[in-house]
């Protein structure tokens, strides 16, 4: 088994999906213990991260998304003022509330699994469960949990474009660097 400097577990992360984070972050991925969610092309689109970093910092972002066509996507989504919008919703529609604090509830279960941190204890990520402030997390969790898990993440995947048409993200020779 090979394992990270706090003991998680890495053999779900092959050689191969390192190699092609590193490409897609333009840096090694910290503290990957599992690929949440992949690509029709195959290649990793969201790693699941353990919740403390090398070295102990806390890292409440459970599910990282790594490429870079979503990601670019999800940037033109989060600078078109919908983050806003969705925030005024959540003041104005009891249920879509509800149901986002029932997606903050998934995110810290889930995170929970990979250990416990008192130090993050109750924060989750993108602003759950009271305002959007990171629609990158909202779509990787959704991704990662899958549909009808996190309402607001689920709104922006159904806005973005179909950002794999165009094949991998990377060239399949230059992930093996």
């Amino acid at each position: 088994m090979t394992t990270d400097e706090q003991g998680n577990d890495l053999s779900r992360v092959t050689s191969e999906d390192l190699a092609t984070i590193h490409q897609q972050l333009g840096r090694p991925a910290r503290s990957a213990v599992d690929i949440a969610h992949r690509c029709p092309c195959g290649g990793p689109t969201v790693v699941r991260t353990a919740p403390r970093l090398p070295g102990g910092t806390p890292f409440p972002t459970s599910f990282y998304a790594t490429c870079p066509r979503l990601t670019g996507a999800v940037s033109t989504l989060e600078s078109s003022g919908l983050m806003a919008q969705m925030s005024q919703r959540l003041v104005e529609d009891e249920d879509l509330a509800a149901r986002y604090r029932a997606a903050h509830e998934d995110y810290l279960a889930r995170r929970a699994e990979l250990g416990d941190v008192p130090e993050i204890e109750g924060t989750s990520a993108g602003g759950m469960p009271t305002r959007v402030k990171c629609l990158h997390v909202l779509v990787a969790h959704s991704l990662a949990a899958g549909p009808g898990v996190n309402p607001l993440g689920d709104e922006a995947l159904d806005l973005l474009p179909e950002w794999w048409r165009a094949g991998p993200c990377i060239s399949t020779d230059e992930g093996s660097d």
